[in-house]
């Protein structure tokens, strides 16, 4: 148990010390660009690294049982992609929504009649995450 405990604290220690820094320059009025994409960077740096580790280990607590679509690391890497999918294109919509749905406001604003055609671009924006959810669950099942 102590073992996954210590490198989660190290992990958390070197996450949360660059956000106190950045927190005393913008504090200070200077520019908080770098060290934030600096700390960025080392977030899903530790993470890709911690995930090579995790996996590379084995991921099922059954021991020697394989999995029904293969060995314990095709069925790791399969889980990974499908959370990739998911996640990803439900990032993308929430941006591409919010971003057509401002414009469809503004639109019928200025014009009610345009409420339909900007309405189906929103629509088309959140079929980006029906999309990925469905990539993610023919990973999973196949």
């Amino acid at each position: 148990m102590l073992k996954l405990i210590y490198p989660a604290i190290v992990m958390l220690i070197l996450i949360v010390l660059p956000l106190a820094a950045i927190y005393r320059r913008a504090k200070r009025g200077k520019s908080v660009k770098k060290p934030l994409y600096a700390n960025l960077c080392l977030f899903f740096t530790m993470f890709a690294v911690s995930a090579a580790v995790f996996l590379s280990q084995g991921v099922a607590a059954a021991g020697d049982t394989m999995a029904a679509g293969g060995t314990d690391w095709t069925t790791a890497v399969a889980y990974i992609s499908a959370a990739l999918a998911v996640g990803i294109s439900g990032l993308a919509s929430a941006k591409a929504v919010a971003q057509t749905a401002c414009a469809a406001i503004g639109a019928m604003v200025e014009n009610e009649g345009t409420f339909g055609k900007s309405l189906v671009f929103v629509g088309m924006a959140e079929g980006i995450a029906i999309y990925g959810l469905l990539i993610g669950i023919v990973i999973v099942l196949f």
